[in-house]
């Protein structure tokens, strides 16, 4: 079982939120392999799906960002699912817009969604993509009403462009395994000079 992870916060006043970016990834996933979050599980919505031979739960946690681990790490542990098993789309405001970057593990740049699955699993080894939402508009001080803002309208095709290439990453890795996935996507970040 593999698992896809897609980080953000539930209810209507989060729906496209910057901070949400990776539900929307899970949601054009699923809609990419023809399945619909239609059950729920250790406080998450969930879609079973088949590709490239792999069984594949795909997860969007209702526990809000800063408690994930508490969705995910039942279910990894139901599963049997190793950190390497698990892939986790989350926004980063360090990345500039539609940016998509992949790792094998590491740390969480702050980001309290990936500290809480870390915490949670017992390791930061699962597998990360992470979503470019940075902005010359993003104040210095404090970030929370930026994150969980919405896009403005001209940023629009960036992000849905940065979801089609996430979705595209999160299927390579399904085939590929997430060193064959980075030297594709990473070295894409990298052709466009960001």
């Amino acid at each position: 079982m593999k698992l896809v992870i897609g980080l953000g916060n539930p209810g209507q006043q989060y729906e496209r939120t910057r901070h949400n970016a990776g539900f929307a990834v899970a949601d054009r996933m699923a809609e990419k392999l023809g399945v619909l979050f239609s059950r729920s599980m250790n406080e998450a919505l969930v879609a079973r799906a088949y590709h490239a031979g792999l069984s594949i739960l795909l997860v969007k946690p209702q526990t809000f960002m800063n408690l994930s681990g508490r969705a995910v790490a039942p279910i990894a542990r139901r599963y049997g699912c190793t950190p390497e098993d698990i892939l986790v789309f989350a926004d980063d405001r360090h990345l500039p817009l539609g940016m998509v970057r992949l790792r094998p593990g590491g740390g969480a740049g702050g980001h309290k969604g990936l500290l809480s699955i870390a915490a949670d699993l017992g390791s930061a080894d699962f597998h990360r993509a992470r979503l470019g939402i940075g902005s010359d508009t993003m104040p210095k001080g404090n970030l929370t009403a930026f994150v969980l803002g919405r896009f403005a309208e001209e940023e629009s095709e960036a992000v849905a462009a940065m979801t089609e290439r996430a979705v595209a990453a999160g299927l390579c890795w399904l085939e590929q395994g997430i060193e064959q996935a980075m030297s594709q996507f990473n070295a894409r970040n990298r052709e466009k000079g960001t």
